[in-house]
């Protein structure tokens, strides 16, 4: 089958377009014909070696994190899908590769395609809605009446986030530039910010929750905005000592896990304040209630670019600028 292929990492290296064997189908698998698959900064990051100590992967190594496809093989112990059916997936950390005609996944990791969209669409939700739903529903347990800020709300995580924070009943602040004012006014924001020419920190105050996607600078200010008691979850780092526990690190990477996350945790002690960093996991469960709130019309899918299969780098490219609004896509059938 074809596929687009790590080969060595390497920081803004070309994927190899190439042959590579189908999948091994286990058990308690699915067979995916791939329509579609979501581009996303992960697959950058991973590209680049950034996640050589998180995620030890074999190389060579088929990249892509989202699928959006049909079921043509299913495993001997598989019950909840058949040949045939429409679905759409994030796949197991440890076995992704959607950049490719064909991707075997756990059905445990798999839900049915919402009705209403098409592969392209359908394939932009998996990792960025699993993202924002871990973060905001299971880890931030957001409620309504909170208040909630989200950063770069025109991105794939935010444009989700915002929409997901508004069902809960929640007012959202976001952070973007003028240009997507309207998108995010659009999704449900309450208050948008230029973050090219006004402060954040400044400008909000007794928030419940900031859902942090930049790291550096902006998630060292984002705890000015909280309330005693609040909550910061990153999705760009730094990984602290509990994510560390998680993934079972050997003491070495724990160890640097605990030093890198060091400042952002003592200084959230010292507000009083929780810092957390969330790396989302594969969850089919958790995909189909995300599937009923698109279904219901409470979520929609924000789509900047689809790129023919043969343009997956160049897609990457365009990911990579930081720019896209909402989601960028690879159409493979």
């Amino acid at each position: 089958m074809k596929a687009f292929i790590v080969d060595r990492y390497g920081r803004g290296k070309s994927l190899r377009l190439g042959e590579m064997p189908e999948p091994e189908l286990r058990e308690d698998d699915v067979l995916v014909q791939v329509h579609a698959a979501g581009v996303n900064m992960l697959d950058n990051k991973i590209r680049d070696g950034e996640f050589k100590l998180i995620l030890p992967f074999r190389l060579p190594l088929i990249l892509g994190n989202d699928v959006a496809g049909v079921v043509v093989r299913v495993g001997s112990r598989v019950r909840r899908f058949k040949v045939g059916d429409e679905i759409y997936a994030r796949p197991d950390q440890n076995r992704i590769g959607t950049f490719s005609e064909f991707v075997a996944i756990n059905e445990a990791d798999v839900a049915p395609k919402p009705k209403a969209l098409t592969m392209e669409e359908a394939a932009s939700i998996p990792l960025v809605g699993l993202t924002a739903w871990q973060a905001l529903i299971e880890r931030a347990k957001l409620k309504k009446g909170q208040k909630v800020l989200i950063h770069a709300g025109s991105g794939g995580v935010g444009t989700i986030a915002i929409q997901l924070a508004k069902h809960v009943g929640a007012t959202v602040a976001t952070t973007a530039s003028a240009a997507n004012f309207d998108l995010v006014k659009s999704l449900g924001a309450d208050v948008v910010i230029d973050y090219r020419k006004d402060d954040f920190s400044k400008m909000l105050k007794d928030c419940d929750v900031v859902l942090d996607s930049q790291s550096g600078k902006v998630l060292e200010k984002s705890l000015q905005v909280l309330k005693p008691g609040g909550k910061i979850i990153g999705i760009a780092g730094p990984p602290d000592p509990e994510f560390a526990k998680y993934i079972k690190a050997n003491w070495v990477v724990g160890l640097v896990m605990r030093f890198l996350s060091r400042r952002i945790r003592k200084e959230a002690k010292r507000r009083h304040v929780g810092y957390s960093f969330l790396f989302m996991r594969a969850s089919g469960d958790q995909l189909r209630e995300i599937t009923a709130l698109i279904d219901s019309g409470i979520i929609r899918p924000v789509m900047d670019r689809v790129f023919p299969f043969e343009a997956t780098n160049e897609a990457l490219a365009y990911v990579e600028k930081g720019r896209a609004k909402g989601k960028v896509v690879v159409k493979i059938r």
